[in-house]
């Protein structure tokens, strides 16, 4: 069984004149032609531009696909191998694009207008915007997000230096204190967990009491969040979480 040009440029979703080049270069040549000279394609054929169709989606000069297809010692199962391990490696290059770019728009979102090398610098691999988001998913609603949003966008490099080192300070003295043996439900403990929640408060949204509860119990389900301090102390995150929630209940008393 045989094509016209016509069916095949329909078949693969080319033009009849990328098939008239690709014959012209010595690319993909009919395996057939009728007697009046008309371009017949077979099956093998077929074959063949499927493969020079694959090699042109990777990037690859039609020049270069020339000679990639007809090397002796390449079978189709060898350009099969090949196409997938490079589609394996396209894949991985633009989920790791994607991801960054959705990073970058969610810091814009929430108006954090640092260059990427700032970011890292205060920081490091920790996300400020996973906090009002989570935020707002599961207690604080959009005025949560709107409060955060907004003072963040207002928030030079030197805030943001300041609010980085407020909460690593409270973050250390709550491992000092876990450390030292003191009681989650203690008053040095619960002192700290209200230094915490106005930290939050000051400058990223007005973190109630219940809010809080919730941050707590999100840093130990969540690890991205527990990774903040499981590296002071382990177990330290569920000492915070306990702290925290004393010391709402202390309040509500």
């Amino acid at each position: 069984m045989s094509y016209s040009v016509g069916q095949v440029a329909r078949l693969a979703g080319v033009t009849v004149r990328a098939l008239h080049h690709y014959d012209e270069i010595g690319l993909l040549s009919p395996g057939e032609r009728t007697a009046a000279g008309y371009r017949r394609y077979t099956e093998s054929d077929l074959d063949r531009l499927q493969r020079v169709l694959f090699y042109r989606e990777l990037g690859f000069p039609l020049e270069e696909i020339a000679v990639i297809l007809d090397r002796p010692d390449a079978s189709a199962m060898t350009h099969l191998r090949r196409q997938h391990e490079l589609l394996v490696r396209r894949i991985d290059r633009l989920t790791n694009l994607t991801a960054a770019i959705e990073k970058e728009m969610e810091a814009r979102t929430m108006g954090i207008n640092l260059t990427p090398e700032e970011r890292f610098e205060v920081f490091g691999d920790f996300r400020p915007e996973d906090h009002a988001e989570e935020a707002e998913q599961r207690w604080g609603g959009g005025a949560a997000f709107e409060q955060s949003r907004e003072r963040m966008a207002n928030m030079t490099k030197a805030d943001w230096v300041r609010f980085t080192e407020e909460g690593g300070a409270v973050a250390r003295a709550l491992a000092e204190a876990y450390t030292s043996g003191a009681p989650a439900d203690g008053p040095r403990a619960m002192d700290l967990a209200e230094e915490h929640r106005q930290h939050i408060s000051r400058w990223c949204y007005d973190c109630t009491f219940e809010i809080h509860r919730g941050l707590g119990d999100m840093y130990v389900a969540d690890p991205r969040f527990a990774a903040n301090y499981e590296p002071l102390a382990e177990g330290l995150t569920e000492y915070v979480r306990d702290a925290i929630h004393a010391n709402a209940a202390r309040h509500d008393s």
